[in-house]
């Protein structure tokens, strides 16, 4: 269930509600909007009678709600939630790009992947320190001394970052240096690591996991969001199904899918969705057609000698033309994407 609060409802009437929903053994999540404020339940096992709330001063409504990802969903928000990431919307009318290389490798390879994005207008700057691989051969990341470059390259450039959280142990680290923590598509339902998310307060971007459904994601973010954890968004990279001929499936339906029954912003991964360098730029372009928040891009000055997920990764002129033709796929929906930075 969701209180709906009337326009003119006081601070007071709010917290005697929330006070209420205490008193029955129930756990209030209050959740602003444009116009006006709802509250919503969680934690009670049966129906709740709406008349213990819609007798109160300041209440509208007490409406029941059937789906179990109840903070997640629009019955509870019925507009788009807007991340502010210091000072970069998340979920506005500009679409966020985050890009750089799948993994921190060294610090010439991280300033130089820094000055590409930034030079094509990008803010936000992704790069794993802790990559959680299928083999455990595979390079797991620079770890604490990615985290050290991600750091400086923060300083140094105003970029923000985008860093992946592996587990609990390494979260408070990642979420010192990170503008947003990466929850990737392995973690996507490790409980302890999406509560514990949810205590930071910090932003949140949930992957999709390999084989999830998009109510099993949903309820995934809803874990975060029951933290009192707001500032979630979450991220389309595609699922695996029958098709060998790429790395995933990327599921351009999810995007409208879930823009019509969430509020949550969702960003589309075409590197990961597709997995081929040369078919990345088509993915992009038709997630943002498809409506898509925002684009994770894949960017390294040689991806050729990449130590992670190279056959994916944008050349510089690559994505300086991706860039260039989304400004221009975006204008067509009616969103904008940040211009290239000109001297």
């Amino acid at each position: 269930m969701f209180v709906v609060m009337k326009r003119d409802a006081t601070r007071d009437d709010i917290q005697h509600v929330k006070e209420k929903i205490v008193s029955l053994g129930f756990i209030p999540h209050e959740v602003a909007g444009v116009q006006r404020t709802a509250i919503a339940i969680t934690g009670n096992r049966g129906r709740i009678n709406p008349e213990l709330f819609t007798v109160m001063s300041g209440v509208e409504d007490a409406i029941p709600v059937s789906k179990p990802y109840k903070l997640a969903g629009r019955d509870t928000k019925p507009d788009n939630t807007e991340i502010d990431v210091s000072g970069d919307v998340i979920g506005g009318r500009e679409l966020a790009v985050i890009a750089g290389p799948c993994a921190v490798e060294s610090r010439e390879q991280l300033f130089a992947a820094a000055e590409i994005v930034r030079d094509a207008g990008v803010r936000f700057l992704r790069g794993g320190a802790f990559k959680p691989r299928t083999s455990p051969y595979a390079f797991q990341g620079m770890k604490e001394e990615g985290l050290a470059l991600l750091r400086e390259v923060k300083d140094r450039t105003g970029l923000k970052i985008v860093t992946e959280a592996k587990d609990v142990a390494t979260l408070p680290a990642v979420a010192d240096v990170a503008d947003v923590i990466q929850i990737g598509a392995r973690n996507m339902q490790n409980y302890s690591l999406l509560e514990a998310a949810g205590d930071l307060r910090k932003p949140v971007m949930l992957k999709r996991g390999v084989s999830a459904t998009i109510e099993e994601l949903l309820m995934s973010a809803e874990y975060i969001l029951a933290r009192g954890n707001l500032n979630v968004m979450l991220c389309e990279r595609g699922i695996r199904t029958f098709e060998p001929y790429t790395r995933n499936t990327l599921d351009l339906n999810a995007i409208p899918v879930i823009k019509k029954i969430s509020h949550l912003p969702i960003i589309v991964d075409p590197s990961h969705g597709i997995g081929m360098w040369d078919g990345v730029s088509a993915m992009a372009l038709a997630g943002v057609a498809a409506g898509a928040d925002g684009l994770l891009i894949e960017v390294h000055p040689n991806p050729e000698s990449a130590l992670s997920d190279g056959a994916q990764a944008l050349k510089p002129e690559r994505f300086r033309e991706l860039m260039e033709r989304a400004r221009m796929v975006a204008a067509a929906v009616d969103r904008t994407i940040s211009a290239e930075v000109t001297e």
